[in-house]
């Protein structure tokens, strides 16, 4: 009874010393950035989620941006926030860049492809609470003078997306501070920007923000002047196949979030193929660089991607794995 005794309290202590030991040698893993900047002297308060209002907590915040929809304070659900999409539509909540101090769409259509996750025209929200500005660029050629408010005020990011790029109803307050609770469990880590405790007591807050961007860029550029031609530029099928697979099926898969039914047959290809040339919302070109707008009667609409999203190469690679397809 005795050596049992002795056996399982040595057994526990083991266990207990091994998991003291991975914290102590893995302090990066859950570290966060932000923590590390409050120490410097940054005050990040007004970003932070006011708690104190009924009904406002991180997973509530999960619910609308997954789902639509929450569990109300005083009891039944809401309303859908958006008719036509999720904020999951356009936004991944993981980690999407291998380097997050650089815009390289080919190293994100590979991370995020190992990663298995789609490859979307909006930017993660991982990391969105330790930026300072929002809809950088070219947005305000979309959404004019909307942009300003939203620009440095993340809680202003979030509504004008609610808005404008989801077309839904406003947010009430705590679903607002929810989303933004929601956000703050995706805050970057030391081990995100290969940084661990020690190494941040030797850089300041400059070389700790070098690490990351601060803010995502946006340019619109338009789609090739011969679309018969396209961009000119020697495509690779199997790139192209990640993108179709990894992006256009992401919201045209079944009709997920489109009146556009896509798959992985010939008709579809088919169909790519013959509207690829034309000035018409089925073009690649079309939509890939001028989006789509509201079909009469419909508010919901296909956003564009951005050169930092997607590349002139891979519009090519994606051209070429169509052809292909269609033998």
């Amino acid at each position: 009874m005795i050596k049992y005794y002795s056996f399982s309290v040595l057994l526990m202590c083991i266990v207990i010393g091994a998991s003291f030991s991975f914290e102590k040698a893995n302090p990066a893993e859950t570290k966060t950035v932000i923590e590390v900047l409050e120490s410097k002297g940054l005050d990040f308060s007004e970003k932070r989620p006011n708690m104190t209002l009924k009904g406002v907590s991180a997973e509530v915040g999960r619910s609308i941006f997954h789902d639509g929809f929450a569990p109300k304070p005083n009891g039944g659900k809401t309303s859908k926030q958006s008719k036509h999409f999720v904020c999951s539509s356009c936004h991944n909540v993981e980690k999407e860049d291998p380097d997050l101090s650089i815009i390289d769409p080919q190293a994100r259509l590979e991370y995020t492809n190992n990663k298995g996750l789609p490859f979307l025209q909006g930017s993660t929200m991982y990391g969105a609470v330790n930026r300072s500005s929002y809809y950088n660029g070219d947005y305000e050629k979309k959404y004019g003078d909307l942009v300003y408010p939203a620009r440095n005020n993340i809680r202003n990011a979030i509504q004008l997306c609610a808005t404008e790029c989801a077309q839904g109803r406003k947010l009430k307050d705590w679903e607002l501070e929810s989303i933004l609770a929601y956000l703050w469990t995706m805050e970057i880590k030391l081990s995100d920007i290969g940084l661990d405790e020690d190494s941040t007591k030797e850089i300041g807050i400059e070389g700790i923000h070098a690490r990351y961007l601060q803010g995502i860029p946006a340019t619109f550029i338009p789609p090739p002047v011969d679309r018969k031609v396209g961009t000119g530029l020697l495509g690779n099928p199997e790139n192209g196949k990640l993108v179709y697979e990894n992006g256009c099926l992401h919201c045209h898969y079944q009709g997920k979030y489109s009146f556009l039914h896509l798959d992985s047959s010939r008709l579809s290809f088919k169909h790519l193929k013959r509207s690829m040339s034309k000035y018409s919302r089925h073009s690649i070109y079309q939509v890939i660089r001028w989006g789509v707008p509201s079909k009469s009667g419909k508010a919901s609409y296909m956003p564009q991607y951005t050169e930092e999203k997607m590349s002139d190469q891979q519009l090519a690679d994606l051209r070429s794995y169509i052809e292909d397809q269609c033998g």
